[in-house]
């Protein structure tokens, strides 16, 4: 088979067990052989492609379910897609991305490499994908993503909004909540609701089996070898203050460093800085490139042997970058330093593996990946819990009290003081099930060609300047545009449902580094869609049409 001219109807034998014209939803087959030759065509080395091209196509089990729920589809041959994903910026309509120096091939994301049980869920109409249709080479070297049966899942995509359907692209924000962790909270209070640990009756034992099983669900979702290394808190913020408040004060002082970076959202600042200000100690930054990145020459220089702390974010929620968390660890692990990684923002766009990164501590929010407010998670090494006190003090985290002493439990009781939120953490574990049976590679995947596509339909806009742009990049496309305040395109925005963030994001340090109080933030999520991009260049260059603001 000649890799410029493919036999589509061969492929789709080979692949689906049927060809085209037997599978509804799919479009004729010469429209297929157009764009696949065009695909082909423009595939650098194609020489050294060409052996790949069949085993590049998957083989598909195609079971497609009831509206709702997803059906997955294993690759037969996943590296042969990783040898053409490489390309993936050659691919035509997408050229004009190598200026932009923005939405590299995520070096340093964990996600870039495939792995073997990597599976797709295939979409039932193509037609329907919203794909801006001026760019049909942004396809995509495996089966779409079936976006459509994703938002079936999260019944808040249906509301409207000034009379035009919601937009949700405030996600890096907080994410929406998918029908099943609607569901398991219902069935929390309606079964199982009571007080864990210690009560003798039916009803505690179901509410305690549904607490620690949602410990075990985390453990698993980020692979910590153990649930004792997981600790329910009320988010990112108060793992890092938990951190800050019983580790620091136990083992930073006068003259000890901590190293933070200009990307920082402020609840990965002000901690650090309150306690420098009791205990002495000095807080020191890593600088950023003009594109949003973290300088490793530079960090390697703060370096040094009374550096105590690294703290730092995966993911930056103002600007997207994904900053280079194994080498930052490594080297903060050589200096002799402890790690506390800010996952809030990378954990439901890649694989976050605490074993692999050998961070110290994990801290991540539910809200912010697709499960209830008021819960978050601390992982830490177990060493390190069993050496650290705990910060508050109540029932729930003791062993045994008398006037004299208190014995507490072991992590990770002892750091959950009080009746802890339990039909929020067993929310939580039911969105993390959720995210995993739809696969974070297969989200990672759908999300990086949305960001792709959006990074370069904003910087068509006459007027955007976009705002950070490192190679490495996930969901965030934050920009701002010529002649109109970042209030101004968001309100412009929610008049036609479209929900974004305008402020500074709680990120005042790195908006300042590029020179702005500022920005208009769309994040995404793998519910959302092209054509939610196309509304938002929409309104953009009707603003900049119109050269007047919203009011």
């Amino acid at each position: 088979m000649s890799i410029n001219n493919p036999d589509l109807s061969a492929l789709a034998q080979q692949a689906l067990g049927s060809s085209p014209e037997q599978l509804p939803g799919l479009p004729d087959t010469a429209e297929l052989s157009r764009l696949a030759s065009q695909f082909f065509s423009e595939l650098p080395n194609q020489s050294s492609i060409s052996q790949l091209a069949p085993s590049a196509v998957p083989t598909a089990a195609l079971n497609l379910p009831a509206a709702g729920s997803l059906s997955s589809l294993p690759l037969s041959d996943d590296s042969a897609l990783s040898a053409l994903a490489q390309h993936s910026f050659g691919l035509p309509g997408v050229a004009d991305l190598s200026k932009l120096s923005s939405v590299g091939g995520f070096g340093r994301n964990p996600l870039a490499t495939p792995v073997a049980d990597t599976s797709f869920y295939y979409v039932k109409d193509l037609g329907e994908l919203g794909r801006n249709p001026q760019l049909p080479g942004l396809a995509a070297a495996h089966p779409p993503f079936d976006v459509h049966a994703v938002r079936r899942d999260f019944p808040i995509l249906s509301e409207r909004v000034n009379g035009h359907q919601l937009a949700w692209l405030d996600n890096a924000a907080t994410t929406q909540k998918p029908q099943v962790v609607i569901d398991r909270l219902s069935e929390f209070y309606k079964h199982e609701n009571s007080n864990i640990h210690r009560a003798a009756h039916e009803l505690a034992a179901r509410a305690t089996d549904a607490y620690e099983g949602a410990r075990n669900i985390v453990a698993r979702f980020i692979n910590a070898p153990s649930s004792d290394e997981i600790v329910f808190v009320r988010g990112s913020t108060e793992a890092i203050n938990l951190v800050a408040k019983s580790w620091g004060k136990q083992n930073i002082g006068a003259g000890d460093e901590i190293i933070i970076s200009w990307l920082e959202h402020h609840a990965n600042i002000v901690p650090w800085q309150q306690l420098c200000v009791e205990t002495g100690a000095v807080l020191r930054v890593i600088p950023v490139d003009d594109h949003g990145q973290v300088i490793l020459s530079e960090f390697s220089k703060l370096l040094n042997a009374r550096t105590k702390l690294v703290s730092f974010t995966h993911v930056s929620n103002a600007l997207g970058t994904v900053t280079p968390a194994q080498e930052i660890i490594a080297m903060a692990h050589q200096a002799g330093a402890k790690v506390l990684l800010d996952g809030a923002q990378s954990v439901s766009h890649l694989r976050v593996d605490v074993q692999a990164l050998d961070c110290d501590w994990l801290v991540f929010s539910g809200h912010k990946i697709f499960g209830p407010t008021g819960i978050g998670v601390l992982y830490g090494k177990p060493e390190i819990l069993a050496a650290t006190q705990p910060w508050q003090g109540g029932g729930n985290m003791i062993e045994d009290v008398t006037f004299e002493k208190t014995v507490y439990q072991p992590a990770p009781a002892k750091f959950e003081a009080g009746t802890g939120n339990i039909a929020d953490a067993v929310g939580l574990g039911a969105a993390l099930e959720y995210l995993s049976r739809i696969g974070l590679e297969n989200v990672a995947r759908y999300e990086h060609e949305l960001l792709v596509y959006g990074m370069h339909a904003l910087q068509a806009v006459p007027g955007v300047r976009l705002i950070g742009t490192a190679p490495d990049k996930a969901s965030v496309m934050s920009f701002v545009l010529a002649g109109h305040s970042t209030q101004d395109v968001g309100k412009a925005l929610n008049k036609v449902g479209v929900a974004v963030r305008a402020g500074h994001h709680c990120a005042q340090p790195i908006l300042r580094r590029f020179g702005l109080e500022t920005t208009v933030r769309p994040s995404l999520a793998f519910y959302n869609t092209y054509e939610e991009i196309d509304r938002v260049v929409a309104v953009l260059k009707q603003l900049q049409c119109s050269k007047r603001s919203f009011v």
